[in-house]
């Protein structure tokens, strides 16, 4: 079990970006790994992943817009543009960028906007932003998600939510109780940053697949096997569609194979760092 405490922000540092600051922790030295984290939570999600990552590289950990401690948008922005932003901030690049989930989109938002600012990716949990899971499964938690949210609704949003962690193949009370113990935590933060109603500001990335077969680095997709098979599909096309892409798929974790199994995940990531 992961003590409350534990849960705490460390020092964070941050980034004046045009539209609010953007918060992200750094530690480490050596060639550059930029870890982005999934939806309605923040960096945090890595904590069991970054000791292993930082001891021989340099990790960044960036809470993304409108998450975390960074600030809100209030004008239209695009995640790929906030981090490359930061990395020219911090005269940093090309990096290995790891992302889950919606981190793992900014990841592929990056490859096509950025190319310059990217040295490998690796990519959990997602593909590309046009992506759309056709599960029923996930389509009835999609609206349901929205459907709370937009109700002021906080305690049924949280429960739609963390039935991401589950999955469509297993219950909550499958799960280490830490996990989304730890999750609501993070999204109740989050979501406390947010007023009813605001605008999605968020302006996404388009022509994905069509352009994806330019990628010219490694990369890397990595999924758990009991997420819906929608995703794990979508993963497998993004591998197959770079130049240099490959797959991974983690047996007996989830959506969330970075809190489930985060020594697996780490090595996983590592041995692919060993291969640049």
């Amino acid at each position: 079990m992961t003590a409350a405490s534990e849960l705490k922000y460390p020092a964070m540092n941050h980034f004046a970006s045009a539209d609010g600051d953007l918060a992200y922790r750094e530690t480490g030295t050596g060639d550059l790994v930029v870890l982005l984290h999934s939806g309605f939570v923040d960096h945090r999600v890595f904590d069991e992943v970054i000791p292993a990552l930082s001891a021989a590289h340099r990790v960044i950990a960036a809470d993304i817009r409108g998450h975390g401690a960074s600030a809100n948008a209030s004008a239209p922005f695009r995640w790929a543009d906030d981090l490359a932003d930061l990395l020219r901030h911090l005269d940093a690049g090309p990096a290995v960028l790891v992302g889950v989930s919606m981190g793992g989109v900014v990841v592929s938002d990056m490859l096509l906007e950025h190319p310059e600012l990217v040295r490998a990716a690796v990519v959990a949990g997602a593909s590309t932003g046009e992506f759309q899971d056709s599960d029923p499964w996930h389509q009835e938690i999609q609206a349901e998600t929205a459907r709370t949210l937009a109700a002021g609704d906080i305690e049924g949003w949280l429960k739609a939510f963390l039935s991401y962690v589950a999955g469509p193949h297993r219950t909550l009370d499958d799960i280490d109780p830490a996990i989304p113990r730890r999750l609501r935590e993070m999204a109740l933060h989050t979501v406390a940053k947010h007023t009813p109603g605001e605008p999605d500001r968020h302006v996404r990335v388009t022509n994905t697949w069509a352009r994806l077969p330019k990628v010219d680095v490694p990369v890397l997709t990595v999924n758990g096997a009991l997420d819906t098979a929608d995703v794990i599909t979508a993963a497998q096309r993004l591998a197959d569609t770079v130049r240099h892409g490959r797959s991974v798929v983690v047996e007996g974790a989830g959506h969330y194979l970075n809190m489930e199994k985060p020594q697996e995940f780490g090595a996983i990531v590592e041995a692919f760092l060993h291969t640049l």
